[in-house]
């Protein structure tokens, strides 16, 4: 069982929120994170144990998209990735285990985050879940974990398009594989627009 350390804490932070909630997340996306680095193996470590538990969770890895303004609908954390946080914010009598989280470098910056459900055809096997997690895929480049609540399954959605039942020992080498795609594609466009901006440059 997971012992919920976080609980009270939760409660009154959320009474503490008021009316700056918009107002703490749009500073949290806008200042420079100095946890620059995703903590690849707390978060793996955190999905297989809720996988183990049967608890459902949904996770957006925040890549290039800006994702300010989804995040500003749900609840601000701003806390540093670790296994106890990401389990207790799942926890089912946590106060904010529904919806997803958001994952910005290192740190969780919102809870209870609303999705876009797909509207692709899916097969009826997909939970609420899980077409959150392809329906977010589809509208940006993040990176979506799912841990199923009926199942302990894992999941990956990206690009719209969705990996389901992942092997719990595959799952960190098929996310740092995805995570290192992301990376090449960002540098690969930021070497195209370097290139154009130089030419455009020397044509003047």
């Amino acid at each position: 069982a997971v012992v919920v350390i976080f609980q009270p804490e939760i409660r009154r932070f959320l009474q503490m929120l008021g009316l700056q909630q918009n107002h703490r997340i749009s500073r949290l996306f806008g200042r420079e994170n100095n946890d620059s680095d995703l903590d690849v193996d707390s978060l793996v470590k955190a999905c297989v144990d809720m996988g183990e538990t049967k608890t459902g969770a949904l996770i957006v890895l925040q890549q290039t998209s800006d994702l300010s303004l989804m995040a500003e609908g749900g609840i601000a954390v701003d806390a540093k990735v670790s296994p106890s946080l990401l389990e207790n914010l799942f926890f089912k009598d946590s106060p904010l285990h529904d919806g997803a989280i958001i994952i910005n470098r290192n740190r969780v910056v919102a809870a209870r985050c609303i999705l876009p459900s797909t509207q692709s055809q899916v097969p009826k096997s997909y939970g609420t879940r899980h077409r959150a997690a392809l329906g977010m895929s589809e509208v940006s480049d993040a990176i979506i974990l799912v841990v199923s609540e009926e199942t302990g399954a894992l999941s990956i959605a990206q690009g719209g398009v969705i990996q389901r039942d992942i092997e719990p020992d595959k799952f960190k080498s098929v996310l740092v594989k995805r995570l290192n795609m992301n990376v090449e594609r960002s540098r690969t466009t930021d070497r195209f627009f370097r290139r154009f901006k130089r030419n455009q440059n020397q044509e003047k």
